[in-house]
């Protein structure tokens, strides 16, 4: 055996008698094989199942979602790690099966392989309460609600009363009859009180707890048909009834993530085969600084999942700004067996057997869900915000000065349409050298002009201000569009749906534009003339340091063709011509469309203003820009009154 030892003695200066004799004792000392104790087995398990009192809960409150309750009450001390009760009106557990309840392993959920590979209910495992009982000191009181066979008669028995087991260290005492309503009751103290190295981990008990009403939350807003309470250190802090009908989801959203939340979200709702994606998304205005509005469930379980969590991202990235996050709450409804749900010992993760139809699915609904032109997004006033009772509401449909007639609409729609294309060179460009005054008011306008809210929503320009913003009154109110924001959402998307067709139109110029390049700036365009053709662009070398502008895009203006020009060169060197029409696509295109929309400081006419509100009106994602800024507010007559005081 010594033999066989490695031994490299020339290495080491004390020489091969040490080096021998040290393999020599670790083997020696190398312990036997053996199976561990049971009670360590949970409390291994333990760390990975029930790593907090958040995890603890989680589990709990789905053990009683799978036991049918209606009625789940949760009760804490100290954060969770003192006391945490959960009660339900369950189909309760049988005295015989109390103890198998908290035996690692033991499930009714589950029976072969395949129930695992189709599992509907929400736990499945059976090592929770297991693991619980070995780190805590935990209470299980059970009433069943239907009769039960008798193990002395033989025959059924009808549940009189409830029966409790407790279990310490893994030790699990004998039922005894106890006091309970139909239903049961798992009550766990003093966690990890036999593990302290394990206990020192766990934070302070405001964030213990804020974790806990986390996962309260999560489970509640799954389940908006059950009724929830929740009360920490003898405060209640939850009390969420029952909701039924079709607007009850959308009632627990706002009353868990707030009024804010519900308004500004819209609707998300599409099957296709045996997929279904349902719930709501917050419109890019609402977007968060953190994650702490994302809500993700698969078959009625929250997951986090890297598929979903992409192709989210994807629906949202031309639409949010910068590093912010978007908020959501979606639920994703497929048969069982297309998902695995055995990945992780929290469950919380899952894997699609699908997993690219899931995205593409997933991807193309949200975006669709988001792609509200202006004409179909909500711009009453929110219900807590009704006009104050001295102010009919009547008169919120009628604007006192609107010179902009029916058959002048039409004609400025046209003459937007005409200014789009030919890239807006019906102004002189000397305009935006103009000095701007800070209000342009229109000519008076017949009084009582009605304004139909579903035809124009976005309501008639009454003047700009500071050259930036246009002033538009609507059936609510006023209306601030920010004109250059605007139009490069407007000049984004026909570029998309333009170049998707592969209808790029352009326009020759009668000057060609010439500007000075490097060597790999004439490079490029040599290599990548295709790619230019097809974003409408004519580029050719005149020197070996000098490019000409032959023709451009309708939709960009004359006066940005060499910035269009560079940056459209710069991308394609970088990145080459496939990646810059594929997956860089947007970025190029949102680069162009700044450089064609209108800039600040342009003065538009009254007849301008209102065409750019009708374009705001048909085109999708109107209500941000290229970069998630914001293109426009309301503010409702009843925000005004209460700025004047008005009936106060």
């Amino acid at each position: 055996m010594l033999a066989s030892l490695p031994v490299r003695a020339h290495i080491y200066p004390w020489g091969m008698s040490v080096i021998m004799a040290c393999n020599l004792h670790l083997l020696t000392s190398m312990p036997a094989i053996r199976p561990l104790p049971d009670l360590l087995i949970n409390q291994i398990a333990a760390g990975e199942v029930i790593e907090r009192p958040a995890a603890a809960l989680k589990e709990l409150l789905e053990n009683s979602l799978d036991a049918g309750a209606s009625d789940i009450a949760v009760q804490l001390d100290g954060g969770g790690t003192k006391l945490l009760r959960v009660r339900d009106n369950g189909h309760g557990i049988a005295r015989n099966e109390l103890a198998l309840a908290l035996m690692r392993h033991a499930t009714s959920k589950i029976a072969s392989l395949d129930d695992l590979q189709q599992v509907a209910s929400m736990g499945f495992r059976g090592e929770a309460l297991a693991s619980m009982a070995a780190v805590a000191q935990l209470t299980l009181i059970s009433r069943t609600t239907t009769p039960v066979p008798s193990k002395s008669s033989g025959n059924t028995e009808s549940a009189m009363h409830a029966w409790k087991v407790e279990a310490i260290d893994g030790r699990i005492s004998e039922p005894i009859p106890a006091s309970h309503a139909h239903g049961t009751t798992v009550e766990i103290r003093e966690m990890y009180f036999n593990t302290p190295a394990r206990r020192k981990f766990l934070k302070t008990e405001a964030t213990e707890f804020a974790w806990c009403e986390e996962v309260f939350k999560r489970i509640a807003l799954s389940r908006p048909d059950i009724t929830f309470s929740l009360q920490h250190n003898g405060r209640t802090i939850w009390q969420l009834p029952a909701l039924q009908g079709e607007q009850a989801a959308l009632k627990r959203v706002a009353t868990l993530l707030g009024d804010e939340f519900g308004q500004a979200a819209v609707p998300v709702s599409r099957s296709a085969a045996n997929l279904s994606l349902q719930g709501l998304a917050a419109l890019p205005a609402y977007s968060r600084a953190s994650r702490d509005a994302q809500y993700f469930f698969v078959n009625g379980r929250f997951v986090r999942d890297k598929v979903a969590s992409h192709a989210l991202r994807q629906a949202y990235q031309d639409i949010l700004h910068h590093q912010r996050h978007p908020a959501f709450v979606l639920f994703l409804e497929l048969p069982p067996e297309q998902v695995d749900v055995n990945v992780h010992p929290a469950k919380s993760e899952v894997r699609f057997r699908e997993s690219q139809g899931i995205h593409q699915f997933i991807f193309h609904t949200l975006q669709q869900a988001l792609a509200v032109p202006a004409s179909g997004q909500e711009t009453r006033a929110p219900e807590s915000r009704q006009p104050a009772p001295h102010m009919p509401t009547q008169q919120s449909m009628h604007q006192n000065s609107m010179r902009f007639g029916v058959a002048e609409r039409e004609a400025a729609y046209r003459l937007w349409e005409a200014q789009t294309e030919i890239g807006t060179q019906g102004l002189p460009n000397s305009a935006s050298a103009m000095p701007v005054p800070p209000l342009r008011q229109a000519r008076d306008i017949p009084a009582h002009c009605s304004l139909p809210q579903d035809e124009f929503p976005m309501g008639f320009a009454i003047a700009q201000l500071s050259g930036i913003y246009i002033l538009a009154q609507n059936a609510q109110g006023m209306i601030i569009v920010d004109m250059h924001a605007a139009h490069e959402r407007i000049v984004y998307e026909k570029l998309k749906t333009s170049l998707d067709k592969e209808q790029v139109a352009t326009q020759p110029l009668l000057i060609p534009v010439s500007f000075y390049a490097d060597t790999l700036d004439v490079a490029t365009v040599e290599a990548e003339q295709d790619a230019l053709n097809k974003l409408g662009f004519d580029i050719a070398p005149l020197s070996p340091t000098t490019l000409a502008i032959r023709a451009m895009p309708v939709m960009l203006k004359q006066s940005e063709a060499e910035a269009a020009a560079h940056d459209v060169i710069d991308e394609l060197r970088e990145f080459g011509a496939s990646r810059a029409m594929t997956e860089r696509r947007d970025e190029l295109l949102a680069t162009l469309a700044c450089h064609g929309a209108v800039r600040a400081n342009r003065i538009l006419s009254i007849t301008e203003m209102n065409a750019l509100l009708r374009e705001m009106e048909q085109t999708e994602r109107s209500g941000q820009c290229n970069h998630g800024r914001p293109t426009w507010f309301q503010i409702t007559l009843a925000e005004l009154d209460k700025m004047f005081m008005r009936g106060q």
